[in-house]
């Protein structure tokens, strides 16, 4: 379990607090959809339960231990892809011969069968790669460190839309009870369907901490016409469709499928 306590963090040489007084549980087997506007901390957030930031005040522990330590124990069991990063000129396979070590659970077959589903090999040279093969191969190598949590800071940006179809493949198949995986993204449309926690961040405090269950049990997600507008409708945006809305759900109305970015709108704008 990943515990955040009572955090409050700025930046060095910043006044404005990116967190006050901010608490979090993240619970195992969870595919969390970290969402909010930019600026209100999902970066800083993942950086914080990675402990390459530490919290001015407050606790963050990653299975009781203090992340901000960066104690071996816990970071064989924790893997960030970050939205931007570099990697050396060398063939993927040079990579992984040298940073497999640091991660006691590698696993060869995911790594593989990875690499197939992203269309890549391990002869491949980071430095010959597009943006998009780069990210893929990098995620592919995340994957294979077979950790028990696996952040990812906007992971489909910079991938075409095949791609986002393989990064959701390789996400669900690689899946176990084990693993918790948070995903930090704007682009709610690529990762909805495979999300069943979510998390909406406004400055300094949480709009929702909610499962995907329990938001398809209180909430009805469709469209409506102007005539069906009722005192159920809760928010509601003009499409060519017709209303979108989302509404009370009643106790005999069928299940609807969630409007992640819908939900996200009527969460930040209602607060």
């Amino acid at each position: 379990m990943i515990n955040v306590q009572n955090i409050s963090f700025h930046y060095k040489g910043q006044k404005a607090l990116v967190f006050d007084g901010f608490s979090l549980q993240l619970e195992e087997n969870r595919i969390y959809g970290l969402l909010g506007k930019n600026g209100t901390g999902k970066s800083t957030l993942l950086y914080l339960l990675s402990g390459l930031l530490r919290p001015t005040k407050g606790y963050v522990s990653c299975d009781s231990l203090a992340t901000y330590k960066r104690l071996p124990e816990m970071l064989r069991d924790i893997f960030l892809v970050t939205e931007e990063f570099d990697l050396p000129s060398m063939q993927l396979s040079e990579y992984v011969r040298l940073y497999r070590p640091f991660y006691p659970s590698f696993s060869d077959e995911i790594l593989d069968n990875c690499l197939k589903d992203f269309e890549l090999n391990r002869n491949v040279k980071f430095n010959e790669l597009s943006m998009g093969q780069r990210k893929k191969a990098y995620i592919a190598f995340a994957m294979a460190t077979n950790t028990k949590y696996l952040f990812m800071d906007e992971p489909t940006n910079g991938l075409d839309i095949p791609s986002k179809s393989q990064f959701r493949k390789v996400i669900a198949q690689n899946m176990t009870e084990e693993r918790t995986v948070i995903i930090s993204t704007h682009q709610v449309h690529d990762v909805e369907q495979m999300l069943d926690h979510i998390i909406i961040l406004d400055q300094r405090s949480v709009l929702l901490n909610a499962s995907m269950q329990d938001i398809q049990e209180h909430y009805t997600f469709e469209y409506r016409s102007p005539q069906e507008m009722d005192e159920s409708v809760l928010y509601a945006e003009p499409t060519l469709q017709g209303n979108a809305i989302i509404a009370n759900r009643k106790e005999d109305d069928a299940e609807t499928q969630v409007n992640l970015e819908l939900l996200f709108n009527y969460k930040t704008q209602a607060k």
